[in-house]
């Protein structure tokens, strides 16, 4: 299965779903459409060119078409009354004003990536804004800058950069770049979105707290190596595999921040990395070294090692899987029997298609204050971990292969961050709570600071967080 998360994950790191809470009439349907035309009068850009109703004929495969997740692609699977395909900042405007007015709901797509399929699925009549149609990249070479529509991929970003330079990029993902610059939030100078009231806002209008679809981002570029030193290790368990994992801990935290090593956990434990370092236990020699320029790197990490770079531009590169992730954030090394312990959990059979991504944290990740870019797993936390479980054809009762994740994951408790136990907001689980589902509701968690300015810029919660 291709790599969940590197060459299409897109630039909404941070986009915000939207739902309305009073109840949907079923006039309201038609109602909504009549407004959408009479708020949307806008002759260069006609809103009726990028309404999709589902008696429409190609209603079926744009629904489809960014469908990651094909758990919730089954029958039965709740869809939109209608998709709305914005080729103009206006078409989401009319959308925000004309979902609020009429009681709709609203998901927010752009590579359909949402762990839970939460951009394309609701419990009740909804939109969705499906960005695809936004997708230019401006790349300024001397001001080390871009402005990207939030209907970029990351592949289509990265592509848009390397063809103005071979030693600019921008940090994505959890990947390779972490150690180095930051999260990508870390390299965000402006944006512009549209708020609860549909009105335009940019960074110097909105201040620093502010809610709604962001459809534009100005983000600063960061220097790269022009050549970079890749090697892909694999260790069997007869290979001292669980001692190189657990030696991993202690080492590649503290390298310096032009070096990563990722290891993977599977049925055959791996270990991936950027150039040569002082790690016996890897048993790296040179011929498992290649040298490649930085975008053939970015091709090579998201497992496409003899594609064209062009395979970056290609949306439907990846393969498309049934799959549930769960994440954890480790603080101190974890012992080398819990890795042992492991072993016979990923022989069963439930855990054929199973792994664990551990991604190195420090370096840059220490050195960024949280009142700097609000993200609360920096210092501190050593790696975090990604458990994952899928394939790309339909597995019968797949539900088997969660609960055996879900066991992995309780294994775990007792040596991952505790009180509380922390997860990365961008690997969705909704195992850990569904708002106003025997939770917090919205009214009972007002006194949490976040939502206390959520609750002053959208006192009726019409942009819901699952």
């Amino acid at each position: 299965m291709k790599s969940l998360y590197c060459s299409l994950i897109t630039l909404i790191f941070a986009i915000l779903f939207i739902s309305f809470s009073w109840p949907v009439q079923a006039q309201s349907h038609h109602k909504f459409l009549q407004c959408l035309f009479s708020l949307h009068s806008n002759d260069s850009f006609p809103i009726s060119y990028v309404i999709y109703l589902q008696t429409n004929n190609s209603y079926s495969s744009i629904l489809e078409s960014s469908i990651q997740n094909l758990r919730f692609s089954i029958n039965g699977t709740a869809k939109p009354f209608v998709i709305v395909t914005p080729l103009h900042a206006s078409h989401i405007q009319a959308t925000i004003r004309c979902s609020k007015r009429h009681g709709l709901q609203i998901r927010t797509r752009s590579g359909g990536h949402d762990m839970e399929g939460l951009s394309y699925v609701a419990d009740a009549s909804f939109v969705v804004i499906d960005l695809v149609n936004l997708k230019s990249v401006d790349v300024d070479v001397k001001s080390r800058t871009a402005w990207v529509e939030s209907g970029a991929t990351v592949g289509e970003l990265q592509y848009r950069i390397a063809e103005k330079s071979g030693t600019l990029d921008f940090p994505t993902c959890t990947c390779h770049t972490v150690g180095k610059y930051g999260l990508a939030a870390d390299n965000i100078v402006d944006a512009r979105l549209i708020n609860v009231n549909g009105e335009i806002l940019d960074r110097k209008s909105m201040g620093e707290d502010f809610f709604g679809i962001v459809f534009y981002w100005k983000l600063k570029l960061v220097h790269v190596p022009s050549t970079v030193t890749v090697f892909t290790v694999t260790k069997a368990p007869q290979q001292n595999a669980t001692q190189v994992v657990h030696r991993w801990q202690y080492i590649a935290p503290k390298l310096s921040d032009d070096t990563f090593i990722l290891a993977t956990i599977s049925r055959a434990e791996a270990s991936e990395g950027q150039r040569s370092i002082q790690f016996p236990e890897l048993g790296l020699l040179k011929q498992d070294c290649i040298e490649m320029s930085w975008i053939r790197f970015v091709v090579y990490f998201a497992q496409f090692t003899t594609e064209p770079t062009e395979i970056l531009l290609d949306r439907t590169a990846s393969m498309k899987s049934y799959f549930k992730v769960k994440s954890d954030y480790v603080k101190e090394p974890i012992p080398e029997f819990v890795f042992k312990g492991m072993g016979p959990m990923f022989d069963e059979y439930e855990g054929r298609f199973a792994y664990m991504n551990l991604v190195p944290y420090g370096a840059r990740m220490d050195e960024i204050l949280e009142t700097e870019t609000p993200f609360p797993h920096r210092a501190g936390n050593i790696y975090s971990i990604m458990y994952a479980t899928g394939q790309d054809e339909e597995i019968t009762h797949f539900e088997k292969y969660i609960n055996w994740m879900r066991r992995l994951h309780r294994y775990m408790t007792s040596f991952v961050s505790k009180s509380p136990r922390e997860a990365y907001v961008n690997y969705r689980d909704l195992d850990i709570g569904v708002n106003d589902k025997d939770k917090t509701n919205y009214e009972q968690s007002s006194i949490w600071e976040l939502v206390k300015v959520k609750s002053l810029i959208d006192p009726h919660n019409f942009f819901k967080h699952q």
